[in-house]
């Protein structure tokens, strides 16, 4: 099993992003990459649990800087389906939630989502789509994107490295510095009126 080395993020949303997305562009050309995903929301819990690429992709939040906002993630789990009751051990506690009684040892794609997730009132679904563009810049991840939450559209911008000095460098060098940290539980959380 590889080893999971946790990053530093940074992200913002808004229909503002303009300058940094030219400042962005001025690096070269980008990766496209678009995508359709589930997030899940949980009134329990901010850990990002999403389904994206047949698997359930949980990130959880290990570090937040005060002083300079990032955010450190790892990853969790990237469960196949049909999911195990195993791994739906480590998805219900990344809910936040306790795992009701299980009649099945396995859960298809489809049972999962409209029997136990979408049954459950703690519980939000999002259809999210994504218009990724990626760079690297000063060894940084850095994308912006163009993104729907069900039917609300905004942008994004992030950077992420696993050295919290060169996100902030890269910040810096793209205009980044002194826009919120939003991540994407919490843009949509704010969107959706829930709880952060």
């Amino acid at each position: 099993m590889n080893k999971v080395v946790p990053r530093w993020e940074w992200r913002t949303f808004g229909n503002n992003l303009e300058d940094g997305k030219k400042n962005i562009k001025k690096h070269g050309d980008a990766r496209h990459r678009e995508s359709t995903e589930i997030y899940i929301l949980s009134q329990k819990s901010n850990d990002n649990t999403k389904v994206r690429d047949e698997l359930m992709d949980i990130k959880s939040p290990i570090r937040i800087n005060n002083e300079t906002g990032l955010e450190q993630w790892t990853v969790v789990t990237k469960a196949e389906f049909p999911i195990h009751i195993n791994d739906l051990v480590i998805v219900y506690k990344a809910f936040g939630l306790e795992m009701p009684y299980l009649e099945k040892d396995e859960y298809s794609y489809s049972e999962y989502v409209n029997d136990l997730i979408a049954k459950n009132p703690n519980l939000r679904i999002v259809d999210v789509k994504k218009n990724r563009h990626g760079y690297f810049i000063d060894d940084a991840i850095v994308e912006f994107a163009q993104v729907k939450f069900d039917d609300y559209k905004t942008e994004t911008i992030a950077v992420e490295h696993t050295d919290p000095d060169l996100v902030l460098k890269t910040m810096d060098r793209l205009g980044l510095k002194g826009m919120e940290n939003i991540n994407y539980i919490k843009a949509m959380k704010q969107h959706f009126g829930l709880k952060y």
